[in-house]
């Protein structure tokens, strides 16, 4: 089959766009693959769909593989699914929220979780009907405060999104491994590497949960991983807890002035240079008790301030604290915040002073306490005194203050061991391609979905969720295959498979490649054809190298000798043909 570029609805661009902040968005809209309409939102354009629809062609093909069966399901949903699973208020300020003209609630839907279980219950009522894959591929939609970097992060998206049904355990266990494999298959043959990591469930629920990251230094997600094979989103990173230890011996607290130390580091120096440690070693901002101010907003609108102890060589990953306090929106606290709390000394906080406890749901404050993994039973610090210029040695945790909970909200950083003892982590960047939960009973409870087993017995089905970001991966190819003059498209998505330049306007090299055309689609080969006659070589060039399509066949004045020109968009080759061999050639690359 063949297209001609004169008349595909297609305009390349020779500038960025000026909202542009990554390579795949620039030039996703400069070779014509897709516009923008209005933040996070673009229109596919007939080169951007053929991508596309390659993309979700592996797809459907890896899911057929797994015994997936495709359905579509509308986007416009009504409230009352969302309401019964309680995801309708914990969604908030994110999913796009409309009513008819009878003032019924409706959304855009965000993912599809209900209504695909409320389908199952309507259809199927014993066990002899599962396993059950079923899957869509269907546009998203959620109200992203930032939508950034064209189609990494956008309001409106398109996922594939299939949901395994099983009656037991041990089928939810194969259905999720099924589609792990499967997973795996579909981005090696997309061409993306890929990190299997541990990850949140988050507002999905249900208990394991893993995500399929594109290491990449655009990413949105920080994972680490140790050489050992350990692998984890940071969100789901789990510190090593020291033992606790006996304090019976230790010298009690001592509060000291501290002039001056409007930082963890002046503090240290200070400290090192007027208060000795008794062991003789330095003081670290490791030996300091850093106490973050956090407002917590619940889901019906009430406001809580409360205050986490980490230690003072590392700063709050508020990532990581969304995932500790969830459901609640979590935000640094604010002056207002600080206004209406007196009892919380800026600069200064500490969950003790000289006159008692001042953090802590039995304190003078009545403020939560919540501390680090690190904080553990008989553990010294060195923190705020919650006196102006005052600041407490050797505060000892057990002996001194206690808490109301474990919370990891620290960030994570290189070195630090792995939970499951295989060494330390390194951290990097990456963008999530897919994700696969295990769901659990939690939406088959929420909306009473069960089946009679072989006993005739009534059980609760329990559920897989599994994703794959369309329009996203796309992005992702697009970020990891292009050079400083364009797209370079692995051959899978391609768009096509040869992209034919009539390089001059004399009539024998149209001639010539008319014909050269017409014998690669009688190969099978899907063709674009530049045959546009009165736009320059160099633009034609330009454009050729911009679309991205892997294998480009030049017909130039070469061809009254018998040759045509090869390009290799991927090795950056060129090379002289024979017009006799140039289809042999051709059939040998695609092969």
């Amino acid at each position: 089959m063949t297209t001609r570029l004169s008349q595909l609805f297609v305009r390349t661009l020779r500038d960025d766009p000026a909202d542009a902040e990554v390579a795949s968005h620039r030039l996703l809209v400069r070779a014509g693959y897709i516009r923008r309409q209005a933040p996070g939102i673009f229109a596919w354009l007939p080169l951007g769909l053929k991508v596309r629809r390659k993309i979700e062609q592996v797809i459907r093909e890896e899911m057929a593989s797994i015994g997936g069966q495709e359905v579509h399901f509308p986007a416009l949903l009504p409230r009352e699914p969302y309401e019964l699973t309680g995801r309708w208020t914990e969604y908030g300020d994110g999913i796009f929220r409309l009513k008819d003209r009878k003032d019924a609630d409706y959304l855009l839907a965000p993912t599809h979780e209900e209504v695909f279980t409320l389908t199952v219950k309507d259809m199927y009522s014993s066990y002899k009907d599962l396993p059950l894959v079923i899957y869509q591929i269907q546009d998203k939609y959620r109200d992203e405060a930032r939508p950034r970097a064209g189609l990494l992060r956008g309001r409106e998206f398109s996922m594939k999104d299939s949901y395994s049904f099983d009656y037991t355990d041990a089928g939810l266990d194969a259905s999720y491994q099924d589609h792990r494999d499967a997973y795996e298959r579909i981005f090696t043959r997309l061409g993306l590497d890929y990190v299997i990591v541990q990850a949140d469930a988050g507002a999905m629920g249900g208990s394991r949960s893993e995500e399929f990251l594109h290491p990449t230094p655009v990413g949105e997600d920080t994972f680490v991983r140790s050489a050992g094979g350990y692998a984890a989103n940071v969100e789901a990173f789990h510190t090593i807890a020291p033992e606790p230890r006996s304090f019976e011996k230790l010298p009690p607290a001592e509060v000291f002035d501290t002039p001056n130390t409007p930082t963890i580091q002046t503090l240290v120096d200070l400290a090192n240079a007027e208060h000795q440690r008794p062991d003789g070693r330095a003081w670290t901002a490791a030996d300091t008790l850093k106490n973050i101010v956090l407002a917590l907003t619940a889901l019906d609108g009430t406001r809580e301030v409360v205050v986490v102890g980490i230690p003072g060589d590392r700063d709050a990953d508020l990532k990581r604290a969304e995932v500790a306090f969830a459901p609640a929106a979590v935000e640094p606290a604010t002056e207002s915040d600080f206004a209406r709390h007196p009892g919380l000394v800026k600069g200064y906080i500490g969950p003790w002073s000289a006159a008692g406890p001042v953090l802590g749901a039995k304190s003078s404050t009545r403020i939560r306490y919540f501390v680090d993994p690190r904080v553990s039973d008989g553990s010294g610090w060195l923190t705020g005194a919650n006196e102006n210029g005052r600041h407490v040695f050797g505060l000892v945790a057990g002996r001194d203050f206690g808490h109301d909970g474990v919370v990891e909200i620290a960030t994570v950083l290189a070195g630090d061991p792995a939970p499951d003892g295989s060494g330390p982590v390194e951290l990097a960047r990456g963008m999530e391609i897919g994700h696969v939960f295990q769901l659990g009973r939690k939406y088959a409870d929420a909306l009473g979905l069960k089946v009679l087993d072989e006993n005739g017995k009534l059980v609760t089905v329990t559920m897989g969720s599994y994703g794959i970001g369309v329009t996203r991966i796309m992005a992702v190819i697009a970020e990891a295959n292009n050079d400083d003059k364009g797209l370079v498209w692995p051959r899978e998505v391609s768009p096509f498979d040869v992209h034919v330049v009539a390089a001059t306007k004399e009539d024998a090299v149209y001639a010539a490649a008319d014909a050269l055309v017409a014998e690669f689609e009688t190969d099978g080969f899907d063709v674009l054809y530049d045959d546009r006659p009165k736009v320059s070589p160099g633009v034609k060039f330009g454009d050729a190298e911009l679309i991205g399509v892997p294998l480009i066949v030049v017909v130039g004045k070469g061809v009254s000798e018998g040759e045509v020109e090869l390009w290799d968009r991927r090795t950056g080759e060129r090379s002289t043909v024979p017009l006799a061999e140039i289809r042999h050639r051709l059939g040998t690359e695609l092969r």
